[in-house]
């Protein structure tokens, strides 16, 4: 007589069935296909900025979705440019965001930097303002430090040299009017343009901005040197202190 009980706890007998192996891949694979078929078709104007970090993410962060950890980002940062002028310290504070993920999302904005530098390189300045405004934007609006940057131009207002004199405070740099004709000197310019930033966010300037742009000013013009402008960069915008007529 068979006990009815009998092969329970065995193993069925027989083939097993056939994995799935669309059930083994993670959800996110098909998203980031679509995501990179998006961008490949329409450019980065059809992906809002939270899928664009998506993109960026994917090959430092391949074993993970991508999109929680864009959206905390932009929740953290603001904007796409916020996020890659940010400090690598900062964005590892997020959640999913290690030193390769930190570091690349680095390197994009030195490479965005880069590109905005070779726009303005050669090129007559003044005649190239938004190029110039851009560029400035890229460099400096998202610093967490204020700085003090030179461009010094030839006779044709062509850039000879782009270079940061003085690095700051949260909301100060000491700047030496002497310094910047020394190296305008140095370099044979025939003018310069001043740029710096001011990591609050507002660019509005300062009386002491004023008073250091005309000792400048004083200092450069008996040497043929002239000062075109004062620009200030903030998050929300920039301001150019000869458009204000303050200098």
């Amino acid at each position: 007589m068979t006990d009815e009980r009998e092969g329970e706890g065995r193993f069925p007998v027989g083939p097993l069935p056939a994995r799935d192996k669309a059930a083994d891949k993670p959800h996110y694979h098909g998203h980031r296909d679509r995501l990179r078929e998006r961008f490949a078709s329409g450019g980065a104007e059809t992906l809002a900025d939270y899928e664009l970090l998506e993109l960026l993410l994917f090959r430092s962060i391949p074993r993970a979705d991508t999109k929680p950890i864009a959206k905390s980002l932009l929740a953290r940062f603001g904007s796409v440019a916020e996020v890659l002028g940010a400090p690598i310290h900062l964005l590892r504070e997020i959640d999913g965001v290690g030193p390769s993920a930190a570091l690349d999302l680095k390197l994009v904005a030195a490479a965005a930097r880069r590109m905005t530098h070779g726009e303005i390189k050669g090129r007559q300045i003044l005649s190239s303002w938004s190029q110039v405004i851009a560029y400035c934007r890229t460099t400096m609006a998202f610093e967490t430090r204020e700085q003090f940057r030179v461009l010094f131009l030839d006779k044709k207002n062509a850039l000879i040299a782009d270079e940061v004199q003085q690095t700051g405070t949260v909301d100060h740099t000491p700047v030496y009017p002497r310094e910047v004709v020394r190296r305008a000197l140095e370099l044979s310019a025939t003018a310069v343009l001043l740029v710096h930033n001011h990591p609050s966010g507002d660019p509005t300037p300062s009386r002491a901005d004023i008073e250091m742009t005309k000792t400048i000013i004083d200092s450069a013009k008996p040497l043929g040197i002239a000062v075109h402008d004062h620009i200030i960069i903030g998050k929300s915008g920039h301001i150019s202190m000869k458009g204000l007529q303050l200098v």
